[in-house]
């Protein structure tokens, strides 16, 4: 079994120490390297799909969470309250999720119809209480950095929102080489998890089962499984250990803009309420890695593998050549590094190991020409290409768009 935490420790992507806290991971440089292609790969998505981004603080006053149903409703997997005075209008929470934060990014002035879908996004810090029983690696932590969203819609733009979220999902997880295991409508089961009338829930659960229906998938009905504040659309993926879980996630929620007092004004000038979709195309990039290590054995996709590219100068006298390439390699948007200590075939075994998707070997011939070897990961190397050729090549493989 490929397990993720063995992979991370032996391609150094992430770490745990005690002093850190348990469910608290470090990521180290080629980890963090690749969590930065996927982020920027996602914010690039987001962007052309219309989604305007933002940032907001990973702590937010107990009010806020009130009005929001997470700590009537949810406080069981946040942390406590941290009281820094007397006073009740000094007591914060750390945060569980980013909708509340994006609540009041909406109505941080008024809105018109002629705005709407507002989409807003944001990949943010969050930290959940979760017990020490069942962390572990990166796929069950307390801080964690999701790849949060909120749609902002008339009720009538709904499902039309919903299946855009759907077909952006789809892309993503075909470049990330996700493979998703089927799709699970999430409803509201019985007992006082759940906010609101049932004539809420209905409609809600009825948009998106009409969603799925609509696009031709398969789904499942799982009573029970429904977010506090309202029902979820869960894309479903199955890990190396065969274990199921959900990956992305999109919800429908009636609840907030209510509490939050959301409101626009429609083409008659008369206010309305609009609809909140709480949408991630990838879940957190913590549990997202911790499938991507495993269902890859490590070995990702050139565009977000830590290490792209790695120049063997076969001699001394290539060494300029192979330093020349590699900043012209790094120029070009590519991460890239010269080895040279150890035989060619011992750097070039050493390369697979540590899963580079690339290696470019230079030797007189090639230094003399302006030429380079490349070498696929655990393939047969390539014939001598000129340099421009072969940072061609490697940039259009390493665009993931």
């Amino acid at each position: 079994m490929n397990d993720h935490r063995r992979l991370g420790r032996e391609l150094e992507l992430f770490a745990t120490d005690p002093l850190a806290g348990a469910g608290l991971p470090l990521w180290l440089p080629d980890g963090a390297a690749a969590r930065h292609a996927v982020e920027e790969y996602l914010r690039e998505e987001e962007r052309r799909a219309g989604y305007q981004h933002v940032y907001s603080p990973p702590v937010g006053k107990r009010e806020m969470y009130e009005i929001s149903g997470h700590l009537p409703h949810y406080a069981d997997d946040m942390f406590p309250v941290m009281a820094l005075s007397s006073s009740p209008d000094d007591e914060f929470v750390l945060r569980p999720s980013a909708c509340p934060h994006h609540a009041l990014i909406y109505r941080s002035r008024g809105r018109s119809y002629r705005e709407l879908p507002l989409r807003i996004a944001e990949l943010g810090g969050m930290y959940r209480s979760e017990r020490s029983g069942v962390l572990g690696g990166l796929s069950r932590v307390r801080g964690m950095w999701l790849n949060d969203a909120h749609v902002f819609a008339p009720l009538e733009l709904v499902h039309e929102e919903i299946a855009l979220v759907l077909r952006m999902v789809g892309r993503a997880h075909a470049a990330l080489g996700v493979k998703p295991a089927g799709f699970r409508l999430s409803l509201r089961g019985d007992g006082p998890k759940y906010v609101g009338e049932g004539a809420m829930w209905d409609e809600a659960e009825g948009i998106l089962r009409d969603v799925l229906r609509d696009s031709g998938r398969a789904f499942a009905e799982e009573p029970g499984e429904a977010a506090f504040y309202g029902p979820k659309i869960d894309i479903q993926v199955v890990d190396a250990g065969g274990r199921e879980m959900t990956l992305s996630t999109v919800q429908l929620d009636f609840h907030q803009p209510a509490r939050f007092d959301l409101s626009y004004v429609d083409s008659s000038g008369a206010r309305r309420r609009p609809v909140m979709i709480h949408r991630s195309l990838v879940g957190s990039m913590e549990r997202l890695f911790a499938y991507l290590i495993e269902v890859h054995d490590g070995a990702f996709p050139l565009w977000y593998a830590p290490r792209q590219l790695q120049v063997l100068p076969v001699s001394a006298g290539e060494e300029d050549a192979a330093h020349a390439f590699a900043r012209a390699a790094v120029l070009a948007g590519l991460r890239a590094e010269v080895v040279s200590d150890g035989s060619v075939s011992s750097r070039v075994r050493l390369s697979a190991r540590q899963r580079v998707p690339y290696a470019a070997i230079i030797g007189p011939a090639e230094a003399a020409a302006g030429e380079v070897s490349l070498r696929p990961r655990n393939q047969r190397g390539l014939a001598p290409m000129p340099v421009e050729a072969a940072l061609r090549a490697l940039r259009a493989e390493a665009d993931p768009h």
